[in-house]
């Protein structure tokens, strides 16, 4: 198990606890911890809409693909910590990190 925190859109923080050995992408579990996160395209990295900043943590995250931050430039406001949720894997990697979501369905 990873446990990371998610910040709200509020500024609410919330620890995260997530199993590291199943495959699944930040935004699976973003979205199954009921945070308000459309993932419209269901995590091929086309829309966006699960875009989050890794306030903490990102060195260990690695850079983002060019499919990535091709979405990640379309948006109107990104920030050099920006990243998919969609192509994020909950790892070791993720233990102690805080991600602020700022998709668009706030």
């Amino acid at each position: 198990m990873v446990t990371f925190t998610v910040e709200d859109h509020d500024g609410n923080r919330q620890s995260i606890e997530a199993p590291d050995d199943m495959g699944l992408s930040l935004m699976e579990i973003l979205k199954a911890s009921e945070y308000p996160v459309l993932a419209t395209c269901g995590g091929m990295a086309l829309c966006a809409t699960c875009h989050v900043e890794v306030m903490e943590g990102q060195d260990q995250l690695g850079e983002a693909t060019d499919v990535e931050l091709d979405q990640l430039e379309n948006l109107p406001e990104y920030f050099p910590t920006s990243r998919l949720a969609c192509q994020v894997r909950i790892s070791p990697l993720l233990e102690g990190a805080v991600i602020k979501l700022r998709g668009e369905d706030n």
